[in-house]
């Protein structure tokens, strides 16, 4: 007769994928009650840890863990490469961005040194605080990105939430404040832009997956060039720049390059590239949309608006390629 601890269980690890359950559900249900008396076990519930451990397993086995069907496969491969492509260029952006500013701020005289120098002195203990820890934490990325590669994915964890921290402040101040938080649908897609490519990241770089790696180069040189074309867009065009300008003309340069050298490999390589960098480009076009969108009725923002619909139109248009790419790699599989 089956108990309310034993239905309680296998409740639970319905969190599993049904091909793991298949496989290992009667063993776990087993190992779970062998060492509980039977007449305990109606007043009895799994553990939170063992909950937590069921869920970690779920997340596991349906991100390409061993022994996992080609669909998790490919899902946890998709994954992997999405947060390596994003971390990559948030990595980039967090280290140009202030080297950029800290160039402009002690170039221009000792005026504009000393207003750069008051965002972290004139504002009080607790925002001075949060402005250094707005310039030092986002450099997990850069942390992450080349702890990743170097197969340290606890290291790169780490990385990548203490990156992300920041992005959170502007909602904080929001609760804690009764000033209305300023275009919020942006400053909740960035948001988004860190924290999906982080949680993707903690996920799917599990004890069971393959190590990271780069389609192509090093990563030294590929991160090099990241910051190169990110610099590039932010010095050559300020009248359109804005937080995601450099990224996304980053993206659009790599996603180009790789669907260019892709036509011309002979092995298949890690599958899902392509899909990943369409799910990139789609997160991407909405954070753009959000940026452009307060601006589209404001006089005199006739430039920034027109790079950013010619950008956001490129976008889109490459991340559908992406995608049909991505769909005909996996139909070729």
């Amino acid at each position: 007769m089956t108990t309310l601890l034993e239905t309680r269980y296998r409740t639970v690890l319905r969190l599993l994928p049904a091909y793991y359950r298949r496989e290992r559900e009667e063993e776990m249900v087993e190992t779970y009650l062998e060492d509980l008396d039977r007449d305990t076990q109606d007043q009895s519930r799994p553990t939170l840890g063992e909950v937590v451990s069921i869920a970690a397993l779920a997340v596991r086995s349906r991100l390409g863990a061993a022994g996992a069907p080609r669909p998790y496969v490919v899902l946890g491969s998709v994954t992997r490469l999405f947060a390596l492509a994003a971390v990559l260029l948030l990595a980039a952006s967090a280290v140009v961005a202030p080297v950029l500013r800290l160039t402009w701020s002690f170039t221009r005289g000792g005026a504009q040194r000393r207003l750069f120098l008051s965002e972290f002195t004139d504002h009080g203990v607790l925002a001075g605080t949060v402005a250094v820890a707005q310039w030092v934490l986002p450099l997990g990325w850069a942390v992450a990105y080349f702890a990743l590669l170097r197969d340290r994915p606890r290291l790169a964890r780490l990385g990548v939430l203490a990156a992300a921290l920041p992005s959170l402040w502007p909602l904080l101040r929001s609760v804690t404040d009764a000033t209305p938080l300023p275009e919020p649908a942006f400053v909740t897609m960035l948001a988004l832009l860190a924290w999906l490519p982080a949680l993707a990241l903690c996920t799917a770089h599990h004890r069971d997956a393959p190590p990271a790696r780069l389609p192509a180069g090093t990563p030294g040189l590929v991160f090099m060039a990241t910051c190169v074309v990110t610099g590039a867009s932010l010095v050559l065009l300020p009248a359109v720049s804005d937080l995601v300008w450099g990224p996304v003309n980053c993206f659009v340069v790599g996603a180009l390059g790789l669907l260019l050298w892709s036509v011309r490999r002979t092995d298949r390589g890690v599958p899902g590239g392509a899909l990943a960098l369409a799910v990139l480009g789609l997160l991407l076009l909405a954070v753009r949309v959000a940026a452009l969108y307060p601006w589209l009725r404001v006089p005199g923002a006739a430039a920034y608006i027109a790079g950013g619909l010619a950008q956001a139109g490129a976008l889109a248009l490459l991340t559908a390629v992406l995608a049909v790419a991505g769909r005909r790699e996996l139909a070729a599989r």
